[in-house]
């Protein structure tokens, strides 16, 4: 690579002498790749449209040399499309500029008309063009044959120039938060933004990352969760709100997590998990649709259907179907010895614990989308106890192909009762959980001045975004995703030392 970088270093400066920039300021690009297929797609094979004149700009990804003509292939945004050069038909010395500086991963501005070869495929004449950015490096070789998949999280840059799945997963992601806040927006609901640092640890319990602010001596907390600020502004009195954003939990990485997520949660007064329900199906099938123009995706093999409403079961009712243990009659006993003939090992001896195990052991037999309802109150202390039955809450969990996907409540308005709430985390924490809430005595002085019947949810952005790319794996929906830290001269070794 090195040797490479050299000559092409060598080729910049001879540009460069020559009196041009090969790093000019800007291109007038008319067309995207997929706007010019959709317009001339349907053009003969061998017809030239010499008067449809426009600009292109894209990278160069291959380069086929034929004596006096080459084909090269550009790749934009939005695709691919071959271009075709010709000594006779550009400017004199342009062809041997062509040959002489032209190289695999430029960027390339050209000036051309469309016509189709005789083969039918759609190609670009070249009648002049002009190099936008030399580079340096040239692209791996063997970049699709990785084996370690750690080196294109770490060079997602040259993941995305190599692999057009890769963009195209890039592309239908920031699509989706588009579509999300359309419909969002088109229901009334306005965004909002609330702080990324914390001093006090709330809205879901999770293992925070820890901060230090030293304008005031205080360490501080990267947020876990927008919740509880998100209510303050519904104390206010702001009535449907929502806010996209990133959260933070110091926890593991798997194909399902990552330690920095995107997040949406909303509320919406007035309204309580039922009315969750309906926004749940409803944004959910309104983006899936909107990507893939069906309510239906086939997932790892798998054909999701997304269109409303979806199937409903309550967590007690499947817990029991399956590990037959009733979480709410039977005794503490009986559920620690479903576990541990399940093979759990027992890290927090307390009933919402043991509950959230037996949940796992079961969460993963829903494929369909499917709302978990009613939660037992101690796995939900930030939930409203059921109006029919004060041991569970009025929660729900939107769970597909065995993963959380939302988690929705009829949010707790009660100040006493969330007091208490609150002290029953704060005994969690004393007895070592690291994961359970802090005391956040504004919030109840906030719920004191009055929070209306609210409804909240909170959707995985990430997660949802893994079904709307069919990938196997979270990292590969986040550009950036969370790699161990490695020296940059080890970083340089990867790609020529996978073999």
């Amino acid at each position: 690579m090195s040797d490479l970088r050299e000559q092409r270093l060598k080729l910049i400066e001879e540009i460069r002498k020559e009196g041009r920039n090969p790093y000019p300021y800007r291109f007038e690009k008319d067309m995207k790749v997929e706007e010019i297929k959709e317009k001339y797609n349907n053009i003969s094979d061998g017809e030239l449209l010499e008067n449809d004149v426009f600009k292109f700009a894209g990278r160069v990804m291959s380069i086929r040399k034929h004596g006096k003509s080459a084909f090269i292939v550009l790749k934009d945004d939005t695709g691919r499309i071959q271009a075709y050069i010709r000594k006779d038909k550009v400017a004199d010395g342009k062809f041997d500029e062509f040959k002489k500086y032209m190289d695999i991963g430029d960027w390339v501005g050209i000036e051309g008309f469309p016509f189709k070869t005789h083969t039918g495929e759609l190609t670009l004449l070249i009648l002049d063009f002009e190099i936008l950015s030399k580079a340096l490096r040239p692209l791996p070789e063997k970049w699709h044959g990785l084996k370690d998949k750690e080196v294109k999280y770490r060079q997602r840059y040259v993941d995305m120039i190599a692999n057009d799945d890769s963009l195209k997963t890039f592309v239908i992601r920031f699509k989706a938060i588009r579509y999300i806040r359309e419909f969002l927006n088109s229901k009334g609901f306005i965004e909002v933004e609330t702080p990324t640092l914390h001093p006090i640890l709330g809205g879901a319990n999770a293992r925070p990352f820890v901060t230090h602010l030293n304008v005031y001596d205080t360490d501080m907390y990267l947020r876990i969760a927008p919740e509880l600020y998100l209510k303050r502004l519904v104390v206010g009195g702001m009535e449907k709100i929502y806010e996209i954003g990133k959260n933070f939990r110091n926890e593991g990485v798997s194909y399902k997590h990552n330690p920095e997520f995107t997040m949406i949660e909303l509320y919406q007064a007035y309204a309580d998990y039922t009315d969750m329900m309906k926004i749940t199906e409803d944004v959910l099938s309104y983006v899936v649709e909107k990507i893939h123009g069906t309510t239906k995706i086939n997932y790892q093999g798998v054909e999701i259907d997304f269109k409303p409403p979806f199937k409903r079961v309550k967590m007690r009712d499947f817990i029991k179907e399956h590990l037959n243990v009733d979480i709410l009659e039977d005794p503490d006993d009986k559920l620690v010895e479903v576990l541990e003939k399940n093979g759990v090992e027992i890290q927090v001896a307390d009933k919402g614990h043991y509950i959230d195990e037996l949940w796992s052991l079961v969460e993963d037999k829903i494929v369909q989308p499917t709302f978990v309802l009613e939660h037992p109150v101690e796995i939900s202390p930030l939930a409203k106890r059921h109006r029919e039955d004060p041991r569970v809450t009025e929660r729900f969990e939107l769970i597909i192909y065995g993963r959380e996907m939302a988690n929705a409540f009829s949010e707790l308005n009660d100040p006493v009762d969330q007091l208490n709430r609150f002290k029953k985390q704060v005994e969690l924490k004393e007895k070592g959980d690291e994961e359970a809430q802090m005391m956040d005595l504004d919030f109840i002085r906030a719920l004191e001045y009055g929070l209306p019947p609210t409804g909240g949810l909170g959707i995985g952005i990430d997660r949802f975004v893994m079904f709307l790319t069919n990938a196997e794996t979270i990292r590969d929906v986040i550009a950036y995703p969370i790699v161990k830290p490695m020296k940059f001269e080890d970083e340089e070794k990867l790609i020529e030392s996978d073999e």
